[in-house]
């Protein structure tokens, strides 16, 4: 049995591409071990995908990078094995270097610009390592997948490689519209899922609650600023209104979605990366089978205009999002088809198609 590689820098457990990557290799009849770091929620992969976590002395900055890099560069160096798969440009140097040095086929999974976000823009010398690290390598690569057409574009016309798309779409629910029966009909809910991180427009989502007082707005996830969201929100004496409510396993986020009214995607234009993004909680949100409302970004704009799937919003008031997010869940049904048509079309059962193909055509 062939067996393949799989690894990244961020939490396992709640990173659904790599989980429906490792099923898809499963599928294809492959060993899979997965190779990360330790992160605080417990891993909900299934027994025959084998998982390698490192404990890290450091959790952000150069050395943690430097540590996970090492140390997996070692274990995919004296690992056996068929095939690598590297997520995002943090763990890319260990996994071409054994590439190289094995003549084992890499698989490169780009789930973004990596030195076009927000937190790195802003770090001149931090950001010139990516970058110089990136050019070096990436124009060797033979087999990129990525999450958009944009991002592929961009890379292929910087690169001058092939970068095949892989879209971020769930695996189809299973009772896409079932409730829970202790779900509060007075309190409508808007979910945010995702990492709080700048330029994700949580901000924008906080201060318009305080219009819309007969809503509660969970937030899912962890980040950079999440002490700065949470400090906010007691400022604004917003606690009643607004539940942090962590990393949740993709079982949980599932259920906390389909119990939502609405779901929320207001990046702001801060660099490449979120220009052109297409986040997959958006793609959650339509298989939740809740109306969205997104920022004006081209590829969120088309998905929205194509489907008819919720509203886009154009001024970044929090009134104006209070008024949309008011309209939307009041003609919550009127999207309930568009919704059902659109996550026909946007699904990991189409998707995995394409994945095979690539994997089956690695020389």
């Amino acid at each position: 049995m062939n067996r393949i590689i799989i690894s990244a820098s961020n939490d396992l457990a709640t990173d659904q591409r790599i989980y429906r990557t490792c099923e898809c290799f499963n599928e294809m009849g492959f060993e899979i071990l997965l190779i990360g770091r330790h992160g605080k929620t417990v891993l909900p992969y299934d027994k025959h995908i084998k998982i390698r976590q490192f404990s890290l002395l450091f959790n952000k900055g150069f050395l943690f990078y430097a540590d996970l890099n090492i140390r997996l560069f070692w274990k995919l160096l004296f690992t056996p094995k068929q095939m690598l798969l590297s997520n995002d440009l943090d763990t890319l140097l260990p996994n071409y270097l054994v590439s190289r040095l094995t003549s084992t086929p890499l698989i490169y999974d780009s789930h973004e610009l990596f030195t076009e976000v927000p937190e790195l823009i802003s770090r001149k010398h931090i950001r010139s390592f990516w970058m110089k690290l990136e050019e070096l390598i990436f124009p060797r690569l033979k087999n990129v997948i990525t999450v958009n057409r944009k991002i592929a574009d961009y890379y292929s016309a910087k690169y001058r490689v092939p970068v095949e798309v892989i879209r971020n779409v769930p695996i189809p629910y299973q009772n896409r519209e079932q409730k829970s029966s202790n779900v509060n009909l007075k309190q409508k809910k808007i979910i945010y899922q995702g990492a709080l991180n700048v330029g994700r427009g949580i901000e924008l989502m906080i201060d318009a609650m305080k219009f819309l007082p007969n809503y509660q707005l969970n937030i899912i996830g962890e980040g950079d600023i999440s002490h700065l969201l949470r400090q906010r929100v007691e400022d604004l004496g917003l606690n009643k209104q607004i539940c942090f409510m962590g990393r949740l396993a993709p079982t949980q986020l599932k259920e906390q979605t389909k119990q939502s009214d609405v779901g929320l995607s207001l990046e702001e234009d801060l660099g490449l990366n979120y220009r052109y993004c297409l986040p997959n909680k958006v793609f959650d949100y339509i298989h939740g089978a809740i109306p969205v409302i997104v920022t004006d970004r081209p590829l969120l704009r088309n998905l929205v205009d194509t489907y008819k799937i919720g509203e886009v919003l154009v001024n970044r008031d929090p009134k104006k999002l209070a008024s949309t997010i008011d309209h939307v869940v009041k003609n919550k049904n009127s999207y309930r088809d568009n919704l059902q048509v659109a996550a026909t079309e946007l699904n990991w059962n189409k998707e995995k198609i394409k994945l095979k193909k690539i994997v089956k055509n690695i020389k």
